[in-house]
């Protein structure tokens, strides 16, 4: 079973150790950072699957750490692991899409446990794999396999390929992937899935059974070739 990833990010060290090894005695992978622009360079290498982030930190606090990680991962869980506590604070941390605010001092098995529930949660809801066509294909890898050749995804990628599998068969409106990958339906954005959606053609087209096709001014619709 994959390891969950944890990219911990705080200025207070001497804590922040404490917390990993509690972390990685619960055999959580965890990388440590002791601020938000090391965070922020580390994040593509990394690829977690959390980031627990303080809010107080030099170079880069936690806030405009979350909203450059939610500019291009809609995926991550945020947890903010902070002494802010004033309701001004928490609302901007759940404004930029964090996923829990937790108080500082806090017991480490208090985050353990909100830990667990939130991945047994997420596991439950969303499937990790899925079988388009004769390809497989693994979210939290981000790994498409057909005929026992493997080609990895992007996070973009991973994101769109989702939402197109989630709807095997239907048309996802291109308004529907551009707010749930980017936030939003700018022209810039527009472009990027045009970009993004080619280069999935390109990773798919060994499949002769698959056709990942556009349909003018609604979306994209991902099925089986004899479906059309």
């Amino acid at each position: 079973m994959k390891k969950i990833k944890i990219l911990l990010v705080d200025d207070d060290v001497r804590n922040s150790m404490f917390l990993k090894k509690f972390l990685e005695v619960e055999d959580y992978e965890v990388t440590y950072a002791n601020n938000g622009r090391v965070a922020w360079e580390l994040y593509p290498s990394v690829r977690p699957d959390l980031v627990l982030l303080d809010v107080n930190m030099p170079e880069m606090d936690g806030f405009e750490l979350a909203q450059l990680i939610r500019q291009q991962d809609h995926q991550v869980l945020i947890f903010f692991l902070t002494d802010r506590t004033e309701k001004v604070d928490r609302l901007m941390g759940f404004h930029l899409k964090g996923n829990d605010y937790i108080p500082k001092p806090f017991y480490p098995e208090e985050l353990i446990a909100k830990i667990k529930e939130r991945f047994e949660h997420k596991t439950s809801e969303q499937p990790s794999r899925f079988m388009i066509g004769e390809t497989l294909f693994d979210t939290n890898l981000s790994i498409v396999e057909y005929n026992g050749m493997q080609q990895h995804l992007s996070v973009r990628q991973t994101e769109i390929l989702t939402i197109l599998s989630e709807n095997f068969g239907k048309v996802v409106e291109r308004d529907t992937i551009l707010k749930r990958v980017w936030g939003n339906v700018s022209y810039a954005n527009s472009l990027a899935l045009n970009v993004q959606i080619s280069y999935l053609r390109h990773i798919l087209q060994s499949d002769a059974t698959l056709t990942l096709s556009s349909l003018k001014k609604r979306g994209y619709i991902l099925m089986k070739k004899t479906d059309r």
